[in-house]
């Protein structure tokens, strides 16, 4: 198995296990009760320039623990207070350390909207994610067939959700338009074997419709690497292990919007 099926195998196991706390109906009820809301998500990478979506992110399967130290809470405000325009927060807690709190914590404190990312493999973890107060959910192209994949965005949709939809390849991409999905990321990370090839986005630029919002995610490091994802068009990139490393969370992403 490779890790991305690894993931996607205990977040089945992890979905069994809250079904058995709170029902699907109960979670279903206490979403379908909230406000829909007007996407906020979307708003946020649809402005003029490159958006910048980042990441409160402790651990991964590659780099292992990033953030020995973790407060969250400071981190997401550090990125609020340097302009980030949208965040991104792991809730997967076995190889990323993430959890649900985290969400629910930031999306609470900071106002801006997040995305929650995880790896969803069933309707459940939409709900879950809008009881949680994220304004998005991650939906990749490499665990769910094309029909599951309508059916989520079908659902995110009528709760007020957006989604983000990974691909990796140029099949992918094809599948996640004909989904229709209305904001395509593409990740320049390959999840089965964690190479990162940074030339991936402008390879695929090309296949997504300039009304569809495109998002660049992974390998993004410096205010060059901007530069030249705002020249082939990207709306919005999402950083993550940059950000986390660097000393300075607020001056990192200054630089970095300095290159747009």
């Amino acid at each position: 198995m490779t890790i991305l099926d690894q993931l996607a195998a205990h977040a089945r196991e992890r979905v069994a296990r809250a079904k058995e706390r709170a029902p699907l109906g109960a979670v279903r009820r206490a979403a379908e009760a909230l406000e829909r809301g007007d996407f906020p998500f979307e708003r946020a990478l649809s402005g003029p320039g490159i958006s910048f979506i980042c990441e409160c992110k402790r651990a991964s399967p590659s780099k292992e623990l990033i953030a020995p130290d973790f407060p969250y809470l400071e981190i997401a405000r550090d990125y609020a207070a340097a302009g980030a325009d949208a965040l991104s927060v792991l809730t997967e807690p076995k190889w990323f350390l993430g959890s649900d709190r985290y969400l629910a914590e930031i999306a609470r404190a900071v106002p801006l909207p997040c995305l929650r990312k995880d790896f969803t493999v069933d309707p459940y973890m939409i709900y879950e994610a809008k009881v949680l107060g994220a304004s998005a959910v991650l939906l990749i192209c490499s665990l769910l067939e094309e029909g599951e994949l309508r059916e989520m965005l079908a659902l995110a949709d009528a709760l007020g959700l957006s989604a983000l939809v990974e691909a990796h390849d140029e099949a992918e991409v094809e599948t996640a338009l004909r989904a229709g999905s209305r904001v395509v990321g593409v990740n320049n990370r390959n999840l089965r074997d964690f190479s990162v090839d940074t030339d991936l986005s402008r390879r695929l630029r090309c296949l997504i419709p300039r009304e569809v919002l495109f998002v660049s995610e992974s390998g993004v490091r410096s205010a060059g690497d901007v530069a030249l994802l705002r020249e082939i068009g990207a709306d919005a990139v999402l950083i993550g292990e940059a950000l986390m490393r660097a000393p300075d969370r607020r001056a990192m992403l200054a630089g970095l919007r300095g290159g747009v």
